[in-house]
């Protein structure tokens, strides 16, 4: 089972535009039309399928917010932080 960081190693490693809240990692992303948002929700669900991590990712009309988090291990892992920076990097 991966190792859970201390909240002050979370708050380190954030990649850009994250934030540590409620026991998870957390990003909005802003689009200015719908589909462009679903597409990026589907490219995120790619990522994490490729990965074997997968997010909650919640589809609103032009954001969409993607939150991780290990639940086997009850709380925050390096591996969390790796996919929320491919995450940015598919922005």
């Amino acid at each position: 089972m991966p190792d859970v960081l201390s909240d002050e190693e979370v708050e380190r490693q954030l990649p850009e535009g994250w934030a540590y809240e409620d026991g998870e990692i957390a990003r909005t992303f802003e689009f200015d039309d719908y589909l462009d948002g679903v597409a990026f929700a589907s490219t995120v669900g790619e990522v994490a399928e490729e990965e074997f991590h997968h997010p909650e990712i919640v589809i609103g009309y032009e954001e969409v917010e993607v939150r991780f988090r290990t639940h086997e291990a009850d709380g925050i892992t390096e591996k969390d932080i790796r996919l929320a920076g491919l995450v940015n990097d598919e922005f």
